[in-house]
């Protein structure tokens, strides 16, 4: 269809409404809906009626009444397909007195949004909605739809989130998805590593803990032997083709400029490998005859199964142990969206142009819900306002300017996919 409003007023629209996206997000910060902690009924509750106020119908769908989804869509049924993606729970806020200010207050100050969630993530997400909302008021003719998937089960694993979504068909049809995660505001996360979970098991044998040294097989002992070379896991490099070679690259620098540490790009590109749990022994006074350990490895992309497992059966024999074995926890492979694909490109182009910096398309570390989307063949992207030292940390805030930037970009993009000029 054709629209007879025009970007130019669509933005205009936008600009004159910033503040109320300001509202938007501290609004949501005075809801707490910590994860998996607290309930995520009032958030919820809270986005459906501004979507309602906004004339978007929103559907909430669940798999567990506890975690509930909504689901909302505007434009036509057919043709461009975008998908909005953004999670409403929070991690907890953790030890109040670590806090320099209530960590749900919301208070806004001239430069600043306070408070649990303000990164990770309800500022993006209030801009995806704002950028929907927007849309919806100026009456713009879109050349296909976008749809709103808004979840309250990332930070717990997203069990009953985004891959329940997809796994029951919402992501259907779709062609892109944007999903509003913290990232700098001249990054683009277009791929992520895999994961996989060691789990380490020693068997020995149980005596009397007064005799110990002397009598029994200490497994704690054991398991320590194997542990000491978990490290050689982390010279396992991943198999790039030529054509993500350039994205590698730019990853490298983004880690070395977030993490400040030198040396730290090559994360992107090794296995990494963290020793994350430990138990074992029953009573301080037994030899302990069993322990176990859980190791988590991110896999970068094209990394070998089969060169994992001779590693950890070479990290077993170089400990000298007997009745020491590990279980592999495949979780997921590492995925991507190829940098010159058309939502990349939109990003990018429009990030630059506001921002009026370099925007760099690059691999994250970590791993997030893109992962869903991208094992359904939807090109995906994450890019969302961000404070990175704040996210799962005490006193946790986003700028103002990263959070109106972020949905100005958000709607040029939709203008873009949609075809309006």
């Amino acid at each position: 269809m054709e629209s007879s409003v025009l970007r130019k007023d669509i933005l205009a629209a936008a600009e004159r409404s910033k503040d109320k996206l300001v509202r938007l997000v501290s609004d949501l910060i005075r809801i707490p809906n910590e994860n998996p902690t607290g309930s995520q009924r009032g958030a919820i509750d809270f986005l459906k009626n501004y979507l309602l106020q906004s004339d978007i119908v929103p559907v909430e769908v669940a798999s567990n009444p506890d975690f509930p989804c909504i689901l909302a869509q505007i434009g036509s049924a057919e043709g461009y397909s975008v998908i909005l993606n953004g999670h409403i729970d929070v991690v907890p806020a953790g030890e109040r007195t670590q806090w320099r200010y209530d960590p749900f207050s919301g208070e806004v100050t001239e430069t600043q949004i306070l408070g649990r969630g303000t990164s990770d993530m309800k500022a993006g997400l209030a801009g995806l909605v704002f950028a929907m909302k927007i849309l919806k008021e100026t009456g713009a003719g879109l050349h296909g739809n976008i749809r709103l998937h808004v979840v309250s089960d990332e930070e717990s694993g997203g069990q009953y989130g985004t891959r329940w979504l997809c796994s029951e068909g919402y992501a259907a049809g779709a062609q892109a998805c944007i999903i509003g995660e913290p990232t700098s505001k001249n990054t683009i996360e277009i791929g992520q590593k895999g994961g996989l979970h060691l789990i380490f098991k020693a068997s020995g044998q149980a005596a009397h803990g007064s005799l110990g040294g002397f009598k029994g097989d200490n497994a704690i002992l054991k398991l320590q032997k194997v542990l000491e070379n978990v490290h050689l896991l982390t010279a396992i490099e991943g198999h790039y083709p030529d054509n993500l070679l350039h994205a590698l690259q730019n990853s490298k620098r983004v880690a070395e400029m977030e993490l400040q540490t030198s040396g730290i790009g090559e994360v992107i590109n090794h296995v990494s490998a963290n020793v994350g749990m430990i138990k074992g022994g029953t009573r301080p006074n037994m030899v302990p005859d069993y322990c176990e350990a859980i190791v988590d490895c991110r896999l970068p992309v094209g990394v070998d199964h089969a060169e994992i497992e001779a590693t950890v059966s070479r990290i077993i024999k170089m400990s000298g142990q007997t009745g020491v074995s590990c279980d592999f926890l495949w979780k997921t492979e590492a995925n991507y969206t190829m940098e010159d694909s058309p939502i990349v490109q939109a990003v990018k182009r429009n990030a630059e142009k506001l921002w009026n910096i370099e925007v760099i398309p690059a691999y994250q570390w970590a791993s997030s819900d893109a992962r869903e989307y991208r094992e359904l063949g939807i090109q995906t992207i994450q890019y969302g306002p961000s404070n990175t030292e704040g996210i799962h940390a005490p006193n946790e805030n986003v700028d103002i300017e990263d959070v109106v930037n972020a949905a100005m970009i958000y709607i040029m993009t939709l203008c873009d996919l949609m075809g309006i000029k």
